[in-house]
């Protein structure tokens, strides 16, 4: 070996040849180890990751829970209904709107008192539609003198007369019923001749009682249990005589009412129920005298309960405390939440009161 050949090696041998493989450290062996077993981004050697939750088992909990849940509901939709207080307390769903005669009474309903909370517990008009919105308006279709568009309107202001009449607050509270009368035709003389009495008289008879067309209460003797009135019912028409539209409303209202004096949480709520059949004609002014907007009566009835019996006085008087007398024979016995039979005509005397068989 020459000298140059010498020096070399031995300068190799302390600093290393270029080429010369180098042995892992124990650190990198070991990143070298994980990356083999589990591919991806290596974990920095400080670095900390929380462990990641494990959802598999609280997905079957809840989808077991739901299928319980489901099942609940199919097998005692009622009680569910219960238990959310849905409904007033009643027990199951809303009717649809009334668009012909039922034929069968509504089911009966848990015997439960009335509250000021729940006026309508206990009550098939717990499922009822409140005020207007259970009053249903057929589709309307050209009829006699009238056109389509036309008889729409007569069915929209035949509704409106049944609302101000039942359902306005202030004629409820004995007011008189100013929006009703503007609707009546002001030349049909019997009618007015009505009007003008029974909103005057201080001792109306039975033809002359106020009650035959508008629901009232003495304020000082009654007072309505909540904002709300139950109704169901439905306008129906057919053309009439001389051609003109003839709109029959058959609508049962329910009025729950507390006494006027009783301001405490369990005042008693009676409910006064009234179920009036109206028949109201849309004349051809070319043929009969009549105002724009204003119809003529045909005919107005109505059968009433929990309302008195004791003589006409111009307002329903609800039997607070103990029952009013009332004849309890069974020909005056009625489901007044039955609207499957016609209207009687039952009027608020002493002889043609009824007794209700559920309130």
């Amino acid at each position: 070996m020459s000298d140059e050949e010498w020096e070399r090696f031995l300068r190799e041998s302390v600093t290393g040849a270029a080429d010369a493989p180098v042995e892992p450290s124990a650190r990198a062996r070991e990143v070298e180890r994980r990356l083999r077993e589990r591919p991806g981004q290596p974990e920095g050697w400080r670095t900390y990751a929380p462990a990641r939750p494990r959802y598999r088992t609280g997905w079957y909990v809840t989808g077991l829970v739901a299928a319980v849940a489901l099942l609940v509901v199919g097998l005692f939709p009622q009680q569910v209904v219960g238990w959310f207080g849905g409904g007033d307390g009643g027990q199951a769903g809303a009717p649809a709107a009334e668009s012909e005669r039922p034929r069968e009474a509504p089911g009966a309903e848990p015997a439960l008192r009335p509250t000021l909370a729940q006026p309508f517990r206990g009550s098939p008009a717990v499922h009822w539609a409140d005020g207007a919105a259970g009053i249903t308006v057929p589709e309307a279709r050209a009829t006699g003198w009238m056109d389509t568009a036309q008889v729409a309107r007569a069915l929209r202001r035949s509704k409106d007369f049944m609302v101000a009449a039942g359902l306005d607050s202030r004629v409820l509270r004995g007011e008189r019923p100013a929006k009703a009368i503007a609707l009546l035709n002001p030349h049909q003389k019997d009618v007015q001749d009505y009007l003008r009495t029974a909103m005057s008289s201080t001792a109306p008879t039975s033809d002359t009682d106020p009650l035959l067309l508008f629901s009232r209460f003495r304020p000082g003797q009654a007072r309505p249990a909540g904002d709300v009135v139950k109704t169901r019912g439905r306008l129906t028409y057919r053309e009439g005589k001389r051609g003109a539209v003839e709109v029959t409303a058959d609508i049962t209202f329910v009025y729950p009412v507390t006494p006027a004096g009783d301001r405490g949480r369990d005042a008693e709520v009676v409910r006064t129920i009234v179920r009036r059949k109206v028949v109201m004609s849309w004349d051809d002014p070319a043929k009969v005298i009549t105002e724009p907007d204003t119809m003529s009566l045909v005919s107005y009835a109505l059968d009433m309960t929990n309302g008195g019996c004791s003589g006409p006085t111009g307002y329903f008087v609800p039997p607070f405390g103990t029952a009013d007398e009332q004849p309890t024979d069974a020909a005056h016995r009625v489901d007044p939440y039955d609207r499957s039979k016609p209207v009687n005509g039952t009027r608020p005397t002493g002889n043609g009161c009824a007794t209700a068989t559920r309130s």
